[in-house]
């Protein structure tokens, strides 16, 4: 299976994707522009609240950010995520129509797995980055060093109950091109429209990763 290869390179770079959920679209230009101005240039906007899809819309208009789908359960979705200009799919769990349809509107998917065996479909599938959630609730790194032994292609994308002192565990291994986390955008600030300490948050862990042994692509 084809993915987009700059796509993937761009998250890895990042070295973490912030998970952002919105009730009201008109929070996104600021999400946006905390975020960049942070150092970070990637957001999964996830469709579990009402404004996703227009928010997907708005953040994909600015320039110097990478924005996808989290939370993307059915092939419509994707349908709609790739209208709306989303660039990468996130899942919580592997599926096939959604990966496969993902593909062919030439969105990168990155479903979700927990166990060996979703990881071995996976890597059937012919996809060789997925997203480990709920990471910590799986054993956090540890799960990811099992993972590694018997699947050493595969690169992981650990999500749930990222922390900034486990994103620097995490990306300390071969294995992990990013975390996903939700601390750089959390919903109260988005609420009370604190931008500013979301971007003081994304510059804090931008310093923090930086230490963190950097991905090389090849």
């Amino acid at each position: 299976m084809t993915i987009t290869t700059g796509v993937l390179e761009r998250i890895a770079a990042a070295r973490v994707v912030p998970v952002i959920t919105l009730e009201e679209v008109d929070a996104a230009d600021g999400i946006a522009a905390a975020l960049t101005a942070g150092g970070i240039g990637v957001a999964e906007i996830t469709l579990r609240a009402g404004a996703g899809m227009r928010a997907i819309e708005r953040m994909r208009a600015r320039d110097g950010i990478l924005v996808g789908a989290g939370t993307v359960l059915t092939p419509e979705q994707v349908d709609q995520v790739a209208d709306a200009g989303a660039e990468f799919v996130i899942s919580p769990g592997l599926d096939v129509e959604v990966i496969q349809r993902s593909a062919e509107c030439s969105l990168l998917p990155i479903p979700g797995i927990a166990t060996a065996s979703e990881a071995q479909a996976a890597i059937r599938l012919g996809l060789d980055f997925v997203k480990v959630f709920p990471a910590a609730q799986l054993g956090g790194p540890a799960f990811i060093d099992a993972l590694s032994a018997p699947f050493p292609a595969l690169r992981y994308l650990p999500s749930g109950g990222v922390t900034l002192e486990s994103a620097k565990q995490y990306l300390g291994r071969d294995a992990v091109l990013a975390v996903g986390g939700s601390w750089l955008v959390p919903g109260a600030a988005v609420r009370e429209r604190r931008f500013t300490q979301i971007e003081a948050a994304c510059r804090d862990t931008s310093t923090a990763l930086a230490a963190v042994r950097p991905w090389i692509s090849g």
